[in-house]
């Protein structure tokens, strides 16, 4: 499994079965690429790109299955917006799209064990890095990747991502052009990874 970020909440992961496209909205400030998936999952209102195929698009809350992929999307405490989350290859990733605030006792039950967690840190519109601690900790996945900072071009009102690193007690850390993992059994058992992407424009 392959997953790239293309800045702000948008990523394509790539699995064996289906390629994932999250959150592809135009007028954010930054021009995405051509942009190619099987299943484009759209977290809240707003215009989306336009995409290369006829990609299944979902933008409501609901639990789908799409090419060996399994889906939850759910709207916590009535929120504008909706959390994703994906069983591929055998691993479950969390989208927490435009989370702005700490998750109540039952939407942390609902989200459950985590593998990968797509956390926003940029603060303002979304949560900021002292909370988006709180919040992975609460979640405790095994790999963390940031999104939702300023990065790229961006109409939003969103930081860096040095708060988020400094309060989990991380340095500045070079980022990646993608992150690779060959199955749920090459993901750290201990210790929580923290995954840096550079935005692939």
């Amino acid at each position: 499994m392959d997953i790239t970020w293309h800045g702000h909440s948008c990523f394509t992961i790539k699995g064996k079965d289906a390629t994932i496209l999250t959150d592809p909205f135009e007028g954010l400030g930054v021009k995405l690429p051509k942009l190619k998936a099987d299943i484009v999952s759209m977290s809240g209102e707003g215009e989306m790109v336009e995409l290369e195929g006829t990609p299944k698009v979902l933008d409501w809350p609901g639990e789908f299955e799409i090419a060996n992929v399994s889906i939850e999307a759910f709207s916590p405490n009535g929120e504008p917006f909706n959390i994703f989350i994906f069983a591929i290859d055998g691993v479950k990733i969390c989208h927490l799209s435009y989370l702005s605030h700490e998750l109540s006792d039952e939407t942390l039950d609902r989200i459950g064990e985590v593998d990968i967690l797509m956390v926003p840190v940029g603060g303002s519109e979304v949560l900021d890095g002292k909370t988006a601690q709180k919040v992975v900790e609460a979640i405790e996945p095994r790999v963390v990747i940031p999104m939702l900072y300023a990065a790229t071009e961006t109409k939003l009102k969103i930081k860096g991502a040095e708060e988020f690193l400094k309060a989990m007690g991380k340095t500045e850390k070079e980022p990646v052009e993608k992150f690779s993992i060959s199955g749920r059994s090459s993901l750290p058992a201990e210790n929580m990874e923290f995954v840096l992407l550079a935005p692939k424009l």
